[in-house]
């Protein structure tokens, strides 16, 4: 299986299109917040199924302020972050993650990606695909690959123009 993950696109979505154009097909995409209001278009150009929940400027959003479900073996809390302080640190992310069972924690609001492993958790935020903050301010997104085992891979990428 083959996931797409992204965050903070701020209904910026050149870059979700130059990716998927780059990286499809893909089995799921991940939105970890901010789509403000673009999660219609971005369903649209996927063409596969979408998790996508609401971040701090998702203002009057009916979407989902976090999520629980399956990638392969694999069980995710979704969420934006903002309610965890993730600004300040994942602890407390951790510790919801633990306490909902799961086995990965997907956020976003940072605007800088990150992968680590805690507490046999896989703690995941994408970055920003669209207004990075990280040094260098390069967009990024993470691919999520199973392999034959049902294992995860991840990778960082960088949004490039090509």
């Amino acid at each position: 299986m083959k996931v797409l993950i992204v965050s903070d696109s701020h209904r910026d979505n050149v870059n979700i299109e130059r990716v998927l154009k780059k990286v499809k097909p893909v089995d799921m995409l991940i939105h970890c917040g901010d789509a403000e209001g673009a999660e219609g278009y971005i369903q649209q150009i996927a063409g596969c199924p979408i998790y996508v929940v609401a971040g701090n400027n998702d203002f009057f959003s009916r979407l989902q302020k976090e999520l629980v479900f399956d990638v392969d073996k694999y069980k995710v809390f979704l969420t934006h972050g903002h309610y965890y302080y993730v600004s300040m640190g994942t602890e407390r992310l951790v510790e919801e993650a633990k306490l909902r069972g799961v086995d990965i924690v997907m956020y976003g609001h940072t605007h800088k990606p990150l992968i680590d492993i805690r507490d046999d958790i896989v703690i995941i935020n994408p970055g920003s695909i669209s207004y990075p903050r990280q040094e260098g301010r390069k967009p990024t997104y993470i691919i999520m690959e199973t392999d034959e085992y049902g294992d995860a891979h991840y990778t960082l990428n960088y949004v490039t123009d090509k």
